[in-house]
């Protein structure tokens, strides 16, 4: 009899194979005016926590990213000056960890299958990193399960880097948004520090096809912001 976290590691299967039949990721490539300019948005949020949070040097934190798909926010990291041999990506899909394995260094370690079954050392990571995952996990838990895991692998002084959307999506049943409440719930003896960013992807699909900056204009209401980035720190020892 299966297990409720693997029923739910199905479910996630299922939806995103179905999506890729409904060639939904072709919603998101880069030049796609919203995805761009959010992409551009998330890269300035990433330098702003660097630098308040005290982050560098970059070249020597070592990273896991849960649900890595096909490597684009390791490539970003890569890119921001996170050295190769100290990046980490899990991946659930096959054929999304194909592709990061194509796109990524050699020296990025890329581990496929359901992340609550990674063996890792407790404190192995300067940085745990998770972005639109949680919101694809309908059972809080399997969310409790794996926000456990992600905390163990911390080192004291070291956190959780988590970008996430906040608000449910009524034509989409297979997300839920996870408000600042939750994710406190989730790690409750981290100390958080968040950022409101992104635009309603609703919003900013329509607004940008008449011009990539009204991206910009609209995003200055936090009202029309839909996601968090958060720090989620481990005290030092």
């Amino acid at each position: 009899m299966e297990t409720a976290s693997e029923v739910e590691v199905e479910r996630i299967k299922e939806v995103y194979r179905l999506r890729e039949e409904a060639c939904l990721s072709k919603r998101y490539i880069f030049t796609d005016p919203m995805v761009l300019m959010s992409s551009q948005e998330l890269e300035r949020v990433l330098a702003r926590w660097i630098l308040k949070c005290k982050i560098r040097p970059l070249t020597t934190r070592r990273v896991l990213e849960i649900g890595c798909g096909d490597g684009n926010n390791l490539l970003n990291l890569l890119r921001i000056g996170f050295s190769p041999d100290c990046l980490f990506g899990n991946e659930l899909m096959s054929n999304r960890m194909k592709t990061a394995r194509s796109r990524l260094p050699t020296s990025v370690n890329l581990l496929e299958g359901n992340a609550l079954e990674l063996q890792f050392p407790d404190g192995f990571f300067d940085v745990v990193f998770q972005a639109v995952v949680f919101s694809s996990i309908l059972d809080d838990s399997f969310q409790t399960d794996l926000a456990a895991c992600m905390w163990r692998w911390e080192k004291p002084g070291g956190g959780v880097l988590w970008y996430d959307f906040t608000y449910d999506y009524p034509h989409n049943p297979d997300v839920k948004g996870v408000g600042l409440q939750r994710i406190r719930q989730l790690f409750p003896h981290g100390r958080m520090r968040y950022w409101r960013v992104t635009l309603a992807p609703p919003i900013s699909r329509i607004i940008t096809r008449v011009h990539p900056c009204l991206y910009t204009l609209f995003n200055a209401l936090p009202a029309l912001r839909t996601h968090v980035l958060c720090w989620i720190q481990k005290n030092k020892i």
